[in-house]
């Protein structure tokens, strides 16, 4: 009793709301004012007001909630930084494997060996298929064929349904042809006269050319050469061309290919072209082959698509990477997208990548319109961040707003 006794003077004496039990309705006249009540150390008199003890119920659970809150960001925080660390975690692959194909241009074959070897040893990789086949195909330019038939090997088994099982299989047969022989240096050459050849082929007889570019394509030849033969075949104006790099880009080669076709496709941002890549975009389950054509539709200035990629992809990263695109692509073209992305929204990351995207586009405007209405703490905090590094007079007005309240 007197515990709860002692509840009720300091509720109001601190003022603290309490809610009256119902029903039934006490009696407040039974109730003492509160400066008749007795001092502190004479409180245990308070036990002779039987209705006091059960008056009132106090339902206050502030810090409780507050607690509750704060675990709930924590553990929101160490989500978006495990994403985080995963993120960086794929792009430190992603530079690896970069560096093996600028190596393999370069003929450093011993250096791209290496490079492909640390994205072989990455856990979690979805590029070890390739860089065993690029791993192969440079030991077996250093003569070390008995090392690059292993590596043909370990692709072909432990990636059975892989996209690189036919060129690792091409590939297998060149090593054991020149098992045992000593390097030609002249080979070196031969590619480059070869797409020389065929380069001149192409504007003297271009439905001639066009067959041999696709054999080479899918050959075993290098990155280099291949990526070269796309290019002859995208500034064609045949028919048949330009078939023949839509089929690559729909998967007709090892993802490497396509993916540089892709690129070629949207540099070249035709009707037909944008048609092929958004139904490719569709029917693909590859993220990197999506990221790729995000890039092409960025590159090639299709703001309709990613438009409509950040409204509807399921997938969040992808969804992430056009709203990136989307900042990039200028305030004009895409600011209200941006707007009305970020006010249906319910994901953080792509929340903050729209702040980050109309930071780029100094849409202060906006941001501030955002910051007046978010009722989360971090998400506004972001954003006042934000406004804080723009030269802009709509975001002075509104940090010196902050400052006078």
């Amino acid at each position: 009793m007197r515990a709860v006794i002692n509840t009720c003077r300091m509720a109001m004496v601190c003022g603290v709301l309490a809610t009256p039990v119902l029903p039934p309705m006490p009696d407040l006249s039974m109730l003492p004012r509160l400066a008749d009540l007795p001092p502190f150390a004479d409180l245990a008199r308070l036990a002779e007001l039987p209705a006091m003890a059960g008056m009132f119920r106090f339902d206050y659970q502030g810090p409780r909630d507050d607690e509750q809150r704060s675990r709930e960001d924590e553990a929101k925080q160490r989500a978006e930084e495990a994403k985080q660390r995963e993120s960086e975690r794929r792009q430190r692959i992603d530079e690896s494997y970069q560096r093996g194909q600028e190596s393999l241009e370069r003929r450093q074959w011993a250096r791209a060996a290496d490079q492909f070897a640390a994205v072989i040893e990455a856990a979690n990789s979805t590029r070890v298929d390739a860089a065993l086949y690029w791993k192969a195909y440079a030991l077996d330019k250093v003569n070390q064929q008995t090392d690059a038939l292993a590596a043909v090997a370990q692709l072909i088994k432990s990636y059975p349904q892989s996209r690189w099982l036919a060129d690792a299989k091409a590939l297998e047969l060149q090593v054991r042809q020149n098992a045992g022989q000593a390097p030609r240096p002249e080979a070196e050459s031969d590619e480059e006269l070869k797409l020389l050849a065929i380069q001149g082929l192409q504007h003297s007889d271009p439905e001639q050319a066009v067959p041999m570019l696709e054999k080479l394509l899918h050959g075993t030849a290098s990155p280099q050469l291949k990526a070269r033969a796309l290019f002859v075949l995208a500034q064609s104006n045949s028919t048949r061309a330009r078939t023949v790099l839509a089929t690559v880009a729909r998967g007709g080669s090892n993802p490497d290919v396509q993916r540089r076709a892709i690129q070629y496709l949207g540099v070249n941002g035709t009707v037909e072209n944008r048609l092929v890549l958004a139904e490719i975009y569709t029917g693909s389950n590859d993220v990197d082959i999506k990221r790729q054509i995000l890039q092409s539709w960025f590159v090639g200035g299709d703001a309709t698509r990613l438009i409509e990629v950040a409204n509807t992809e399921q997938n969040v990263e992808l969804r992430r990477t056009a709203v990136s695109h989307l900042g990039a692509m200028g305030r004009t073209k895409t600011g209200d997208a941006l707007v009305a992305i970020y006010a249906k929204e319910k994901d953080g990351g792509i929340k903050r990548s729209v702040i980050n995207s109309l930071f780029i586009q100094n849409n202060a405007e906006a941001l501030v319109a955002f910051a007046r209405k978010e009722t989360d703490p971090a998400m506004k905090r972001e954003i006042v961040s934000k406004l804080s590094l723009m030269k802009s007079k709509v975001a002075l007005d509104y940090l010196i707003e902050i400052l006078n309240k």
